[in-house]
């Protein structure tokens, strides 16, 4: 079992369940959904299969589970992000660039792995809910910008986003890839006769 520190009983249950939640999204990442058991789990994080049974009851417990976390994370950095921006055009840069920046951490890939598990239907449903949710400040930022069909708009911009993200998974430079983007994303949003404000350095 990991040595786990913490000052009541309480703090150690939710540092076990964080480590599990950890071993189940490595699992899945690594080695596909299925892979994804209480026996599995329970050994990547160095405890007994009984004690993963007292927080996740099943393997679909675990994947739904998983399915809210690999959201909530890359929520919390987005939502920093947006915070700081002023102005729709800046949300959207900020959301791009902060996605970009989560991607080549990886934080994508737990909700990756889980759009091509073959999840059940209800998972799948919540999976699609989370992502909504997910890219809705997006797509109200390009709709307050005025853009023409701006729920298509926001589809074909996305599409540059995931290109980028592909790039930077392939081994571009981060900062590269970014910045072009952002460039891109400025051209497409910037009516026309305005003047897209100039990206600032190492942003």
């Amino acid at each position: 079992m990991p040595k786990i520190n913490a000052s009541t009983v309480a703090e150690h249950r939710a540092q076990q369940r964080e480590a599990l939640i950890g071993a189940a999204i490595d699992i899945l990442v690594n080695e596909g959904a299925a892979a994804v058991t209480p026996a599995a789990v329970g050994a990547r994080a160095g405890l007994a299969r009984s004690s993963v049974y007292q927080y996740f009851d099943s393997s679909a417990a675990l994947l739904a589970t998983i399915t809210e976390e690999a959201f909530r994370r890359s929520n919390e950095a987005l939502n920093r992000a947006l915070d700081t921006a002023n102005g729709p055009l800046e949300r959207v840069e900020a959301f791009f660039r902060e996605s970009l920046r989560l991607g080549a951490e990886g934080a994508h890939r737990p909700a990756v792995a889980l759009m091509n598990a073959g999840l059940p239907p209800a998972c799948q449903q919540r999976l699609m809910e989370l992502h909504l949710e997910q890219v809705e400040p997006f797509r109200a930022a390009v709709r307050e910008l005025g853009a023409p069909e701006p729920a298509l708009t926001a589809d074909l911009i996305a599409g540059m986003l995931h290109t980028a993200l592909a790039a930077v998974e392939n081994g571009s430079p981060l900062e590269t890839v970014t910045q072009r983007t952002l460039a891109l994303v400025r051209r497409c949003l910037t009516p026309a006769g305005s003047t897209a404000r100039a990206p600032e350095e190492g942003a």
